[in-house]
């Protein structure tokens, strides 16, 4: 199924060694509270959810480099509309008891995010 035309939310997160531990955890439960509270129908549906979590390379475009010590965590979010989008993060703000520690997270570690692109290339 093609996601094209969609909305596409993402974080990067290169998490230093001391966070590691606290990004697992924080996401942990944000699955767990996102397969709770989000819509799976309409123009809110949540279509993809994805967590992964690799080793930062030095050089991240040779796979035999070696790893920096630091972990990227990355997040990737596909919902049906902006609509899905603006509810995620009302819904964080209202219900989400670790958005807060979320945040502080977020500040210890480097972070990349975009909150809401629209995808234009896509494929199945």
């Amino acid at each position: 199924m093609s996601h094209k035309g969609n909305v596409q939310l993402i974080f990067i997160v290169v998490a230093p060694p001391d966070q590691v531990a606290e990004g697992d955890r924080i996401f942990e439960h944000h699955a767990a509270w996102m397969a709770e509270t989000h819509h799976r129908e309409g123009d809110k549906a949540l279509l993809v959810y994805d967590v992964s979590r690799v080793a930062e390379l030095s050089n991240p475009l040779d796979a035999s480099s070696a790893p920096t010590g630091n972990t990227c965590f990355i997040l990737m979010e596909v919902y049906e509309s902006e609509a899905g989008v603006a509810d995620h993060f009302q819904q964080a703000g209202d219900s989400w008891t670790e958005f807060s520690n979320f945040q502080n997270w977020l500040g210890s570690c480097q972070a990349t995010i975009v909150t809401s692109a629209p995808i234009v290339h896509a494929l199945w």
